[in-house]
């Protein structure tokens, strides 16, 4: 029976145009309608299950190869790429080039003028018979300064100037006076100075070497024939010059003009082989000549003339004049000239150093050898009673002024500045606002102030003649750098870096500074 069935069911299904018997039956296993979900097309085209889209595969970076890098590398675009990266390197390069020389051209600069050895050399001014007192008789002195001579060129000094060698009524120059022995002993020290490194000037200041008749012009007297001769004989043994002053006969044109005729006979291509004439000015104002170059050097005195010891006010005015009125036709060499006081003298010594010009530093006990060799010999002869507060005192001056003035020299050696820089003074003002400093009096010196620049490089010399502490007004000079270094001091006790607006000036004292921008200086 039940295969009866399925028969005719089967036969039924399979039947083409027969209807099923539960075609209306809407239980399990009825086919519902087309166009209903559950019908049989819609069962036949949608997925039981629906897959989720498959993610796009990522490309990921990787490095060249190096046979790829080579393949795009050879490409046109490469080429070309590299090609305009160097010419911009070039070019860059080529423009900074251009800009650096262009900002060096155009930027001013100071111009280096090549100095003489006279314009760079520290004068010495001194007696032979002043080494060793009036008691030595005969060539002691030139002896003590034979044996000075390493000495004092290790004090920075350059030339000798010396003084009182020849009587002033002598007609024959080459015989000098009888204290200082005879012409051999002065031909000993000139070698001697040579050996040491020491040029000699021969001073012939207010020594009459004309004569009366050549004096008034008669041209070919015998006496103009020895000194053309004596001034040869001179040259021969290696003296570097002559000294003369201003209102000697030597001093005009046809004296000079013959006196480089022969100088040029001693000329060679070395510059410290020249032979050089040195006038001493004596008046206000150094009489002309109509061919300037016939003098190399005029020494000039600071302070003027005077029998008595001038004054802090006297002596601020004479500095302050010359500062005001400087001369730059004829290279100048400063000497103090007239007399002050002690404690003046290291101020002095310091303006001296830093004007410009060559400095011709006169014969000071101080800065003596011998002293120190007569006090230790004392000693080692048996003297067994200690030195006195006052020895104590003269021996720490004189280390003190030996350590000035080598400090100075060294200084001035080594800065183009203090060589060949320029000069521009300063009007000063003081303040008398800070606690350590003393009220100045309405007479009081003011201070004075100068400026040695060589191109950036700025020294500042300050000088306190007068007897009161002085502070820097703030305002004083509001173009200058504040922060320097000190160079040298009268007192040698100014050490370190310092500031203009706490700085304070001592009575009577000098000071060099060399400024700098504030944190620049190494």
């Amino acid at each position: 029976m039940e295969q009866t069935n399925k028969e005719a069911a089967e036969e039924t299904h399979n039947t083409p145009g027969r209807m099923p018997l539960n075609a209306g039956d809407t239980g399990y296993g009825s086919v519902p309608g087309p166009g209903l979900p559950g019908s049989v097309g819609a069962s036949e085209s949608a997925p039981l299950l629906i897959a989720e889209p498959e993610p796009e595969p990522v490309q990921r970076w990787q490095p060249m190869t190096k046979e790829e890098l080579e393949v795009v590398a050879g490409g046109p675009g490469w080429r070309k790429v590299r090609c305009y990266l160097v010419l911009l390197f070039w070019l860059a390069w080529l423009a900074m080039l251009a800009t650096s020389v262009a900002i060096i051209v155009m930027s001013p600069r100071p111009v280096v003028t090549p100095l003489r050895w006279w314009q760079k050399t520290l004068f010495y001014q001194l007696q032979p018979d002043l080494l060793v007192g009036e008691q030595t008789e005969g060539s002691g002195g030139i002896n003590a300064l034979c044996e000075q001579l390493p000495y004092l060129r290790s004090l920075g000094i350059g030339a000798l100037i010396l003084e009182g060698l020849f009587d002033k009524e002598a007609l024959n120059i080459t015989a000098t006076g009888e204290r200082f022995g005879t012409l051999p002993q002065i031909l000993h020290l000139l070698a001697e100075s040579n050996k040491a490194g020491l040029k000699v000037v021969l001073d012939f200041c207010q020594v009459d070497l004309l004569g009366p008749q050549d004096a008034a012009g008669n041209k070919d007297e015998p006496s103009n024939l020895s000194v053309h001769h004596a001034v040869r004989f001179w040259l021969e043994q290696g003296v570097a010059g002559f000294a003369i002053c201003d209102t000697d006969a030597a001093y005009s044109e046809k004296t000079l003009l013959e006196w480089r005729g022969v100088f040029k006979e001693f000329s060679s291509q070395e510059e410290d082989e020249e032979r050089i004439v040195v006038v001493k000015q004596t008046r206000d104002g150094l009489p002309p000549l109509n061919n300037a170059t016939l003098v190399d050097v005029v020494m000039r005195s600071i302070l003027p003339p005077s029998h008595h010891v001038l004054s802090a006010k006297e002596v601020a005015d004479a500095i302050e004049t010359h500062l005001q009125t400087r001369q730059e036709d004829i290279w100048p060499s400063w000497t103090v000239g007239g007399k002050t006081s002690r404690d003046l003298k290291k101020l002095l010594l310091v303006l001296m150093m830093t004007l410009p010009g060559s400095p011709a530093i006169q014969y000071d006990e101080e800065i003596n050898q011998t002293q120190n060799v007569s006090l230790k010999a004392g000693v080692s002869h048996g003297e067994t009673s200690e030195p006195s507060d006052t020895d104590t005192d003269k021996e720490k001056m004189k280390r003190s002024a030996i350590s000035l003035l080598t400090s100075l020299s060294r200084s001035r050696a080594r800065e183009e500045a203090l060589l060949y820089g320029s000069f521009t003074f300063l009007p000063f003002s003081s303040s008398t606002n800070s606690s350590n400093s003393t009220l100045a009096s309405p007479s009081s010196p003011p201070i004075l102030a100068f400026l040695r620049s060589w191109g950036c490089v700025h020294f500042l010399v300050l000088l306190n003649v007068g007897p009161e502490i002085h502070a820097l007004d703030p305002s004083w000079a509001p173009s200058l750098p504040e922060a320097g270094v000190f160079v040298a001091s009268t007192g040698m006790d100014r050490l370190g870096s310092m500031t203009l607006d706490t700085l304070e000036l001592r009575p009577r004292e000098a000071i060099v500074i060399k400024l700098f921008e504030a944190g620049s200086y190494s």
